[in-house]
C-alpha cells in the first residue's frame, strides 16, 4: 500500500456507536478513550445541554448527549452506558453513547455529504454500511457550540436521568476514582495527542491489547467458513466486502487455555507486513491511550510488552511477529 493510500485509509477509519436506536461515528484519530459511565459532577446550572462535568487528565471536561442537539427523546441512563472522550485541536469533551459497536474504515465512495450543513449542525455526512445508515458526527460543530457558552438550559431534570440506586451510584463513583488515580500521572496537554492507542480484548480470563495502528476493523460478530486441511489454529476464512481474509484462532495459535466456544465470533482485523488477518477473540473491550510510564518490562515472542491501565494488567500482542510467522499459510482467493 502506498503512503498516500495508507494516510487516506487512516483518515477514514471511524469508531461507530449507537444512540437512541441510530448509529453514529467519529474519526478514531479524535477518540482518546472509551469508558463506562462514571459519576459526573453537576453544578446547579450548565449551558449547551451539557449533562455533567468530568475531571479527566487534570482537565475538567464537558459531557454531552447528542440527543439534546438532535431534538431526540432522552431516556434514563444506566451503568452500561459508555462515554467517548473526544479531542479536537482546542477542546476535549465526552459524548455519552448507548453502546460502542466497533471500528470501520469508511469507503469515501459510500459517504454522502449533507448539502445544508452549517457550523452548528453536528451531523456532517451519512455513510451507508450493509444496508444501514451511519451518521458521521461533526465534532468541530460541537466544539463551536461548547465555545458559545449558551446559558439556555433544557427543561429535563438532568440529574433524574442518572441511576439513583445505591449500587449503581457506588459503581459509577468507583469508576470516577479510577479516572482520578490515572490523572495523577500528570499528563501534559501535548501528550493527549500521543499515538499510543490500543484496542483491548479478552482471551479466556486474561486481558490483551493491540496497537491501534495495526487495526483495520473491529467486528463483534462475523460468519466464518471452515477450510479443510488447514492447521488447527486457522479457524477458516471470512468474506469482508469481497475480500477473503484468513481467520486465526488466537488462543490456539498462542497455545493458550481454550475455554468453551463463544456463541459469537468477534474478530479484530489487522494488517502488517502487507498481510491482512482476522484474529478471533473472546470479547472486545475498549479503546484506550496510555503513557510510557504505565508499561511494565518488555517480553519476547508473540507478546511485545505489558502495560498497566486502570489497575489492570494487559499483554500487548506483537503483531509484527504474528503476521511474519511461517506457520500462517495464506493463499490468494
Amino acid at each position: 500500500m502506498s503512503s498516500n493510500n495508507y494516510i487516506e485509509q487512516k483518515k477514514n477509519t471511524h469508531l461507530y456507536f449507537s444512540v437512541g436506536g441510530n448509529k453514529y461515528a467519529v474519526n478514531t484519530d479524535n477518540v482518546l478513550e472509551i469508558m463506562k459511565l462514571p459519576e459526573l459532577d453537576y453544578p446547579q446550572k450548565l449551558p449547551n445541554n451539557i449533562i455533567g462535568l468530568l475531571k479527566y487528565n487534570n482537565f475538567v471536561i464537558n459531557i454531552i448527549d447528542i440527543r439534546f442537539y438532535l431534538n431526540m427523546e432522552v431516556p434514563k441512563y444506566s451503568i452500561n452506558n459508555e462515554l467517548l472522550i473526544i479531542k479536537t485541536d482546542e477542546v476535549i469533551f465526552g459524548i455519552i453513547t448507548d453502546k460502542v459497536l466497533g471500528i470501520l474504515p469508511f469507503d469515501s465512495a459510500y459517504v454522502d455529504a449533507i448539502p445544508f450543513v452549517d457550523r452548528k449542525m453536528i451531523i456532517e455526512s451519512i455513510y451507508k454500511y450493509q444496508n444501514e445508515t451511519i451518521f458521521i458526527i461533526n465534532i468541530y460543530a460541537i466544539e463551536n457550540l461548547l465555545k458559545e457558552h449558551d446559558t439556555s438550559s433544557t427543561e429535563i431534570d438532568i440529574l433524574s436521568l442518572f441511576p439513583q440506586d445505591e449500587a449503581a451510584q457506588s459503581i459509577m463513583k468507583k469508576r470516577t476514582l479510577a479516572i482520578a488515580d490515572k490523572s495523577n500521572l500528570k499528563l501534559a496537554s501535548g501528550e493527549l495527542h500521543a499515538k499510543n492507542k490500543y484496542i483491548s480484548f479478552n482471551l479466556s480470563d486474561d486481558s490483551y491489547c493491540i496497537e491501534l495502528s495495526y487495526v483495520k476493523e473491529v467486528l463483534k460478530d462475523t460468519s466464518i467458513t471452515n477450510v479443510p486441511g488447514t492447521p488447527d489454529f486457522i479457524e477458516g476464512i471470512m468474506n469482508l466486502r469481497g475480500d477473503y481474509i484468513t481467520v486465526i484462532n488466537l488462543k490456539k495459535f498462542l497455545n493458550l487455555k481454550n475455554s468453551k466456544d463463544n456463541e459469537k465470533n468477534p474478530v479484530i482485523i489487522v494488517k502488517c507486513n502487507e498481510l491482512k488477518l482476522a484474529l478471533l477473540i473472546d470479547k472486545i473491550n475498549e479503546l484506550f491511550e496510555f503513557m510510557e510510564t504505565d508499561t511494565a518490562e518488555n517480553s519476547e515472542g508473540y507478546f511485545s510488552q505489558e502495560l498497566i491501565y486502570n489497575g489492570m494488567l494487559y499483554t500487548i500482542l506483537n503483531v509484527e511477529k504474528i503476521t511474519s510467522d511461517k506457520r500462517i499459510i495464506v493463499t490468494d482467493m
